[in-house]
């Protein structure tokens, strides 16, 4: 099996040096799976904070792997037709959608909380 190739120093995950001549690096798989809809217990909140007064749905608590919370996103944004972003394990939707939010998470299966104020 042929190790994929290392472009810059970030490919290395932190290993910069080794005096180790048989030093191998072993790198690290993610496992991570997403755990079922039932067993997910996200929170939904409106934020204002360092956005210039703009309202966002902030949904956070989903536990899982990247890809499957980028699908949750988009899902999310294309129901209740506005944008927003996925960063940082969070889904951002423009405005103030949190009671649509939180009825299409629920019929999907997840337990959802309102939080914040």
């Amino acid at each position: 099996m042929m190790k994929p190739k290392k472009n810059s120093l970030s490919d290395l995950g932190g290993i910069m040096f080794s005096t180790n001549p048989d030093f191998e690096y072993q790198e690290e798989v993610d496992d991570q799976t997403t755990m079922p809809n039932n067993k997910q217990d996200l929170r939904v909140m409106l934020d204002k904070k360092n956005r210039g007064g703009k309202a966002v749905t902030l949904i956070t608590g989903f536990n899982g792997r990247m890809e499957d919370l980028d699908v949750l996103g988009k899902m999310l944004k294309t129901k209740c037709g506005v944008g927003g972003s996925v960063k940082d394990g969070e889904i951002m939707i423009q405005g103030d959608v949190r009671d649509k939010v939180m009825a299409i998470l629920q019929k999907d299966g997840y337990k959802v909380k309102k939080a914040g104020g």
